[in-house]
């Protein structure tokens, strides 16, 4: 086996070898002479004669200068940026990595993978088109953690707990789920005595998260990964992650040591001018130079997700911090995005970016490069602050509608590389969204400093649980009224896990540090809340059935007309009366006809978030030539209860009248019976 290690300014390099993930002390200590071992900055080894499955780790020594940018320290043994699988977990100790005394048996090591040991059994990806995509962000933990999840304890809350729901994902149509972090962090990594639960907090970029393992042994994470991604994959669900570039979790000056830091601290760090602390961009501590040596680590990484491990995509948090350079400033052409737009083995996955950092700068519209797709941040907003009835928002809405061109301008982009969300993981949850005014976070510890301030909100009349059957009702119109939202745009739509069953996390709105039935998946809401995960399912399925949400080309809009023999995806725009939409301050809703002659598909949609009913005109119905006299069905009115809410189109009601009473605070989808 070859190891090799980049430590710019190192005075020495020892290579630690443990008999096994429990060795307090290395069983073998090899020194590397500089005159044989290093080139340029990269010391190296070569050693006959190893296993598969060696436990290994390293000692570096060099200068502790901190103005200077240098911070080795030798007491501290430090993981391989590139560990396919750590060990080590039940003894590390974090604190132990903060001191200046000697770690080794609190520290986490890495081990040596052979790729070539497990069978994929001919898997195949996907390969879906962003055009077909239904995202479903979970985290792997808390999607099973929960009792009620009826699976053995020690599966819960792991990659073998997930392959075990699968048939459930598959009853929502999703295509694909996004994970939130499974790269190996450091789930100490939280204040006090709190847990960092969510995962954004990475120690090697190349490991699965050991405790998301039902089998901790061996390969056991390594080969379980695997198995849910080829499980996930014989579903026809893609496997995205979530993957944190932008920082790790070394933290600020006074962090732990536990790879980078004591490996080459300024070349994978940018520093502040005196050199020892660090620039903040990522509001995590520190900020991932990546424009320097971690350019190559991230491309090697990707690559090794997806052609070893067969994922399918990745969400990069926080990615406009891999557009600042090695001072922190942005760049026009940042290297780094520029080669994963590029690169011949990422070609045909899918990339997505959280085009903001936690320091200020906002990309959604311009993020660089050609291939990335991006989280519509003011989709989210413009959303919530409609459906709650803000004003002046039905131009913007327009837009969003039709996914965003004036935000995405790009000639060679179609509306899906917009991905539609109304919540995700950060922030409210879909029943929180309409159940809470302010975020209630005192579970974490902060007096409610953490977490967003904006919101968008409204608790319907009553903050937070009540026992009144109206705010009950109208909060469960709300949710459902965003749903259609939400599946009525153009774009990639992207849901929240548990928000098809209306989860709460009782108003928590940061939720990082709850590892608990707080944020996990109650699996008693997928009985109790039936009617509504019937809503979302149906949902989901007509938007998976129309060619009028699958396809890649921008809407034309267009006066309406039914004979129109245009056989491109168009639009038309409608207010309470045919043709005069209202885009003044004042309004409130918004109606549209989406017509795709090429598959004789019409539809007809209302938005009334006005709270009184308003009475809207319907476009005449005159079939082409040869075709059956049409009428209007309707297939959902939110402001009905379940079942009458969402009528599949075989059972749904003819429409008599050239009018349509929208009751207040609801939407309405119509259907022609045959075009």
């Amino acid at each position: 086996m070859n190891f090799c290690l980049y430590a710019k300014d190192a005075t020495a390099v020892e290579l630690l070898l443990f008999d096994s993930p429990e060795s307090a002390w290395p069983d073998k200590t090899l020194w590397l002479d500089p005159e044989k071992n290093k080139t340029f900055q990269y010391w190296h080894i070569f050693i006959e004669g190893l296993a598969a499955n060696q436990i290994y780790a390293y000692r570096v020594d060099g200068p502790y200068a901190p103005k200077q940018g240098l911070r080795f320290n030798r007491n501290k043994v430090l993981i391989d940026p590139y560990a396919r699988l750590v060990v080590g977990w039940p003894a590390y100790s974090r604190q132990a990595a903060s001191t200046p005394f000697d770690n080794c048996p609190q520290a986490l090591r890495g081990v040596v993978i052979d790729p070539q040991q497990y069978d994929w059994e001919n898997d195949l990806h996907p390969q879906t088109s962003y055009a077909d995509t239904v995202i479903y962000e979970l985290h792997v933990g808390g999607f099973t953690q929960h009792p009620n999840s009826e699976l053995p304890i020690e599966t819960r809350g792991t990659y073998a707990g997930l392959i075990e729901k699968i048939p459930y994902l598959q009853s929502l149509g999703v295509t694909a789920v996004e994970l939130m972090p499974i790269q190996q962090f450091d789930d100490s990594d939280a204040p006090g005595d709190r847990e960092n639960y969510w995962g954004y907090s990475s120690v090697a970029f190349f490991a699965p998260h050991w405790g998301y393992s039902a089998n901790k042994t061996g390969l056991g994470p390594v080969d379980e990964f695997r198995d849910m991604v080829k499980a996930l994959h014989k579903a026809g669900i893609e496997v995205i992650l979530d993957v944190v570039f932008n920082h790790t979790a070394e933290g600020n000056h006074e962090g732990p040591t536990l790879s980078f830091r004591g490996l080459s601290n300024e070349s994978y760090y940018i520093l502040e001018d005196d050199k020892a602390h660090y620039k903040n961009y990522s509001g995590c501590g520190n900020t991932l130079k990546t424009s320097t040596i971690s350019s190559y680590l991230i491309l090697d990484c990707l690559r090794y997700w997806v052609l070893e491990m067969h994922v399918d995509g990745f969400r990069f948090d926080l990615a406009s911090v891999l557009s600042r350079g090695i001072t922190g400033e942005p760049l026009e052409i940042p290297p780094i995005l520029w080669l994963i737009n590029t690169d011949p083995a990422l070609a045909g996955i899918k990339i997505i970016a959280e085009a903001w950092d936690a320091a200020g700068l906002y990309q959604v519209g311009r993020f660089a490069g050609e291939r990335f797709a991006e989280w519509n941040g003011p989709y989210r907003d413009e959303v919530r602050r409609f459906v709650r009835s803000d004003r002046g928002l039905c131009g913007a809405i327009a837009h969003r509608i039709m996914g965003s061109p004036d935000l995405y301008p790009h000639l060679n982009r179609g509306p899906n590389y917009s991905i539609n969300f109304v919540t995700c993981h950060d922030g409210f949850t879909l029943h929180d969204l309409v159940s809470y005014n302010h975020k209630h976070n005192e579970a974490n510890g902060e007096d409610s400093r953490d977490g967003a301030n904006d919101n968008w909100s409204w608790n319907c009349g009553v903050e937070g649980p009540t026992d009144d059957p109206s705010v009950q009702a109208l909060r469960r119109q709300q949710a459902k009224n965003m749903f259609v939202l939400w599946a009525m745009s153009q774009g990639t739509p992207m849901m929240l896990m548990g928000d098809e069953v209306l989860r709460s996390q009782h108003g928590n709105n940061n939720a990082y540090c709850q590892n608990n039935t707080l944020s996990w998946f109650d699996w008693d809401d997928v009985s109790t809340q039936q009617d509504f995960l019937r809503f979302v399912q149906q949902l989901v399925n007509l938007i998976q059935t129309l060619h009028l949400f699958k396809h890649d080309e921008q809407l034309i809009v267009t006066d309406f007309d039914p004979q129109e023999d245009r056989l491109e995806p168009l639009i038309s725009w409608h207010g309470i009366t045919l043709g005069q939409p209202d885009w003044s301050e004042d309004s409130r809703s918004l109606s549209f006809t989406l017509r795709y002659r090429q598959y004789g598909e019409l539809l007809h949609v209302i938005f009334n978030a006005y709270w009184e009913p308003l009475t809207f005109e319907l476009p005449p119905l005159t079939p082409p030539a040869h075709s059956k006299p049409a009428h209007w069905q309707r297939i959902i009115d939110t402001a009905l209860a379940a079942p009458q809410d969402f009528c599949p189109i075989e059972q749904a009601p003819k429409v008599e009248q050239s009018f349509y009473s929208v009751a207040a605070r609801s939407a309405v989808v119509l259907i022609t019976n045959s075009w």
